[in-house]
């Protein structure tokens, strides 16, 4: 298939290196270096997202928030009549629905997990939109990101359901990693040092969390650049509170500790900064 990919950040660029050997890829980022590692690969760079979009059965973007999505795809209305748009963008489910009503083609394609799951095939997918020729399609071409596991890629009946999804699994993370780092610090009071903290947790409701964080905390791996910054979950956290009907306490406190961390300049750093900088 002839696909358009825009935007490849530490994740996009994972993405289309699932799909270049499958398929002829044009790709196109703002920063242009950063289509090198596809370039290389075969896929073709255009130089603006309507040059790569030009004569494209399908687009796919992974863009950074719902307002780079309206500024990239829904004002210049860039995506061709008929043309199927599998969007991979965090977007809240407000969004998700304004951008189906606003193009016909649009597919929500969140995936759920870090860099290591993306490369190694294994991450989560939720595949959603009304029209179910579509999602198959979409399905079909994104089925290399969850190869690994296929269980994990979900289709749902609309965008906005997807968009669900996405929060959700986010919502844990953001949640959890407050947890540890409220589990450090407690343990901290009472003398316990970060390893036996570590050792305490397993086997709880943390687990998760600190199995896939303790090597950043530990000193094992560097912050910088990590797998899930600081501003990207930090910008989900909001859209999980803008969406909610009620308040959601946890993921306030989460998304303080969040931008504390931004503040002082370890936005770009892996959101284990939270727990490594507490």
């Amino acid at each position: 298939m002839k696909i358009a990919f825009l935007g490849l950040g530490r994740m996009g660029t994972e993405l289309a290196l699932k799909l270049v050997d499958d398929h002829e890829l044009t790709v196109w980022n703002r920063t242009a270096e950063k289509t090198e590692p596809l370039v290389e690969r075969g896929a073709s760079a255009a130089a603006t997202p309507a040059e790569a979009v030009d004569g494209a059965e399908l687009v796919i973007t992974s863009l950074f928030g719902p307002d780079t999505v309206r500024e990239v795809v829904i004002e210049p209305g860039l995506i061709p009549e008929g043309v199927s748009w599998a969007d991979a963008t965090t977007v809240s489910p407000a969004d998700a629905a304004a951008f189906a009503e606003a193009v016909p083609g649009y597919v929500h394609t969140p995936v759920v997990g870090s860099l290591p799951p993306a490369r190694e095939g294994k991450l989560g997918v939720y595949v959603g939109g009304a029209d179910a020729s579509r999602r198959r399609t979409v399905s079909t071409v994104v089925a290399p990101w969850a190869a690994a596991n296929p269980s994990r890629l979900k289709e749902v009946d609309t965008a906005a359901g997807a968009a669900t999804g996405k929060l959700l699994a986010n919502l844990a993370l953001a949640v959890t990693i407050e947890g540890f780092k409220e589990a450090l610090l407690l343990g901290q009071s009472q003398g316990l040092s970060e390893e036996q903290v570590v050792d305490m947790l397993g086997s709880t409701g943390l687990e998760f969390i600190v199995n896939m964080k303790k090597p950043f905390l530990l000193g094992e791996r560097s912050v910088a650049p990590g797998d899930f910054t600081a501003d990207a979950i930090a910008k989900d956290a909001r859209l999980m509170l803008a969406s909610a009907e009620t308040d959601l306490p946890a993921v306030a406190a989460a998304l303080a500790s969040l931008e504390a961390q931004q503040e002082a300049g370890r936005g770009d750093e892996d959101f284990s900064t939270v727990v490594v900088n507490r």
